[in-house]
């Protein structure tokens, strides 16, 4: 989706480029990230592309959630719990 060898420019440039930048991040898919003193401080990308971002982070925690608790059943012993016996406790059946 990104590439690596983004944009950067410095907060003065980007605010006097800032329509042409949003423009750009929009149409390239490429963030531009944003320095202060030389320092990368911000990055402007796309809504969208950041909506995805963050859903494959949310995924991503999931699975690594997922995982651990494999783990941990592993670790003690313990079983599963069946879905259907899940719902009934909670009183979703």
């Amino acid at each position: 989706m990104y590439m690596s060898n983004a944009e950067s420019l410095s907060v003065s440039d980007t605010r006097q480029q800032l329509s042409s930048i949003i423009e750009r991040v929009r149409s390239e898919h490429s963030p531009v990230y944003v320095t202060l003193r030389g320092r990368r401080v911000a990055a402007i990308i796309d809504a969208d592309d950041l909506d995805r971002i963050i859903e494959l982070a949310e995924d991503m925690a999931d699975v690594r959630a997922a995982e651990e608790a494999r783990a941990e059943m592993r670790a003690t012993g313990a079983t599963p719990i069946p879905w259907e016996q899940v719902k009934a406790d909670l009183g979703l059946t």
